[in-house]
């Protein structure tokens, strides 16, 4: 088959870059060795923010753009994504209050901020966000950034992108490309061919291993290898607002509100050894994130308390930086041509600014495709996205409405992973039988079929785990049921929008 583009990678850049193109008017097809989201793209803090700590290292390029990101992509993505507020206590001994008020004015004027609340200073002995620290908080201050779901934000670019008529074939590791009349000829495990007239290396930690073995090459741009890990704890406090607590030794690690009765904790920088796909959050790593649990919290908690954790490998731009925590966030994209051939390959980068690093990686392919179209995504919904950005608690009563044996809870989550695309799903049913079989919680047979034909969903890990995060509530025994259902009802149904 031939193609305009071939896209290796099918996480967020990889995914981004293929909805960018086929939007364009590309014939586009993108290979992913796995799950889409599978590796580093689920393994985020999950945030769309500007990474206030990066001004310390004069990183104000990409702050700037990731800050005039946050609100573009929020209007795109307002089921996925939503406003968070984020609380910054004073410690004694860190950062001094005059630097962190003086760095949270940067960060509020820097990015052209309009639908984001700006920063207030908080009394921590009298706001309710003081309750659940220490004694000793007694100022705070308080700003505006984004949660999202990263491992839906791809799933949806890759469905976007597969309704603009591009081809997204999980499970199809790469393993070649050769020049050959003016293009590649793409060979995959397995033998099977395509031919592209270009490639675009989104790879993420196997970023030079595909130059390596897939082409034959060497390049003069290097990933340095950063493991982020995070652990989940139960609820730490009632309300609803984030944390981002400073630490002894630099760096800040967030505590941050996640799926209603649990709260998220991390990151960690630590550099990666090993193949990226057998990341870890190791005891070091755990221990470290429970030690900022309680130098800030009231709450003693240790390693029994760990309801899950999770890591994923960054594959940042080698930039000579000291230290893992110093290294760039900004991202490098570098053209190369063989034998008449283009290639475009992408280093670094972060969640916020996929959609940016999506429009430089087409950019830099202007030369190979002349007639292709303009930068069209900005501001453009996504799947499910189609309503306003506080529209989601609406949308969930009225959805609760139609579908009377939706509970609320049930509701908003439909809402917050599909959207205005819930009462697609839930289309005709009357009562809670008609969705068929209940595998836990409110999982049914009718949005796993959905996951299966729609966002190419393989497995009981690629539901529990990447399409929503039900994993936190189901048991062992039904998570092992509903994978033996998945098997028995026919994996090749995810090949579904592929093949449409």
């Amino acid at each position: 088959m031939r193609f305009d583009l071939a896209v290796i990678g099918g996480g967020v850049n990889g995914c981004g870059i293929a909805r960018d193109a086929a939007g364009r008017g590309l014939k586009v097809v993108l290979f992913e060795q796995g799950d889409l989201a599978q590796a580093t793209s689920s393994a985020s803090t999950k945030l769309f923010h500007g990474g206030l700590r990066y001004l310390e290292y004069g990183e104000f390029r990409l702050v700037r753009e990731a800050l005039i990101e946050r609100e573009t992509l929020l209007v795109a993505m307002p089921h996925i994504a939503r406003p968070m507020r984020f609380v910054l206590p004073h410690r004694p001994g860190l950062r001094p209050a005059w630097m962190l008020r003086l760095g949270l004015f940067v960060y509020d004027h820097l990015g052209g901020r309009r639908i984001l609340p700006g920063t207030r200073t908080l009394d921590l002995r009298r706001d309710p966000a003081g309750a659940p620290l220490r004694p000793g908080y007694a100022k705070g201050f308080e700003y505006s950034d984004c949660w999202v779901d990263d491992a839906r934000l791809v799933v949806l670019n890759a469905r976007d992108a597969a309704a603009k008529g591009a081809e997204i074939r999980t499970r199809t590791r790469f393993e070649h490309a050769a020049p050959q009349a003016g293009g590649w000829r793409v060979t995959l495990e397995g033998g099977a061919e395509v031919w592209a007239k270009a490639v675009v290396n989104a790879g993420g930690p196997w970023v030079e291993r595909v130059i390596r073995a897939g082409f034959g090459g060497e390049s003069a741009a290097r990933v340095r290898l950063v493991r982020g890990s995070h652990i989940v704890l139960r609820r730490l406090f009632e309300h609803d607002r984030a944390y981002i607590l400073q630490q002894a030794d630099g760096r800040v690690v967030f505590a941050i509100p996640y799926e209603g009765d649990f709260t998220l904790v991390g990151t960690t920088d630590v550099e990666h050894e090993g193949p990226p796909g057998e990341a870890r959050c190791t005891e070091e790593e755990r221990d470290y994130l429970l030690a900022a649990v309680r130098g800030a919290f009231r709450a003693d908690v240790g390693a029994e308390d760990v309801v899950w954790s999770y890591s994923g490998v960054r594959p940042l731009y080698d930039d000579g930086a000291s230290s893992a925590t110093a290294a760039t966030r900004d991202y490098v994209i570098r053209l190369r041509e063989t034998g008449g051939a283009a290639a475009v390959d992408v280093f670094g980068g972060k969640i916020t600014t996929y959609r940016r690093l999506s429009e430089a990686a087409l950019a830099k392919l202007v030369g190979v495709f002349p007639a292709m179209g303009q930068a069209w995504t900005a501001r453009v919904p996504l799947p499910g996205g189609d309503f306003p950005v506080d529209g989601a608690e609406a949308l969930a009563r009225d959805l609760a409405a139609r579908f009377g044996f939706l509970d609320a809870g049930w509701a908003m989550r439909l809402v917050r992973c599909y959207g205005t695309e819930a009462a697609e799903l839930l289309a005709g049913a009357r009562g809670a039988d008609d969705l068929g079989a209940r595998f836990g919680w409110n999982l049914t047979e009718r949005e796993v079929r959905w996951l299966m034909e729609r966002e190419w969903a393989r497995t009981a890990e690629d539901v529990l785990w990447r399409r929503t995060k039900l994993g936190l509530r189901l048991g062992v025994e039904e998570a092992a049921r509903l994978g033996d259902w998945m098997a028995a009802a026919g994996c090749g149904a995810a090949r579904g929008l592929a093949a449409g």
